[in-house]
């Protein structure tokens, strides 16, 4: 399962999301989960979870991996993509992220692909206890460059970088096996 951390139907990063899907080992498919729509976190209406909110945790569940996309606002990753992580994990007891193996890439018009946004993240999934891959990274600086206007990724390059990070999200998910209930 795959999702992106931005809202914005444009976004940079839901068009890497896109290419994720075209790039895809033969033997792995990429169910793409759109954030839009889940309220903001509250735990006053955990019991019982808003329908998007419990779908979005049904759908955690059943995928073998997580792709995660995420830009970069201010040094860190977007309230959309937290207030996601926040519900996938609650209420206590019910951390629907237990156990996933991740992988991480984002896209940013700036010069540091959202290298500080990923080191974040990667922070708040292993407290998740989920297990992200450490490499390959995939860091797309300038993305403006790279995907045209019709939200295309169109450069070769991060193409294969995308083509790696998905090879190697794979083949860690196997090596992983299936986390436990």
């Amino acid at each position: 399962m795959g999702f992106a951390g931005s809202l914005r139907k444009d976004s940079y990063n839901r068009a890497l999301l896109r290419a994720a899907a075209e790039l895809l080992p033969a033997e792995a498919e990429l169910e793409v989960f759109d954030l839009e729509g889940i309220p903001m976190y509250n735990a006053g209406l955990e019991l019982p979870l808003p329908e998007r909110v419990a779908e979005f945790k049904r759908r955690i569940r059943s995928a073998d991996a997580l792709l995660i996309v995420t830009p970069e606002y201010n040094y860190s990753f977007t309230g959309v993509l937290k207030n996601a992580l926040d519900w996938g994990s609650r209420p206590s007891g019910d951390n629907s992220f237990a156990g996933k193996p991740a992988a991480i890439m984002g896209a940013s018009d700036g010069r540091f692909g959202t290298t500080r946004a990923q080191y974040h993240l990667r922070q708040v999934l292993v407290s998740l206890n989920m297990h992200p891959m450490s490499k390959p990274e995939v860091l797309v600086a300038t993305a403006q460059d790279k995907i045209d206007d019709q939200g295309k990724l169109v450069d070769n390059r991060t193409r294969d970088h995308i083509k790696r990070l998905l090879e190697a999200l794979a083949n860690w998910t196997t090596r992983l096996g299936k986390p436990s209930p």
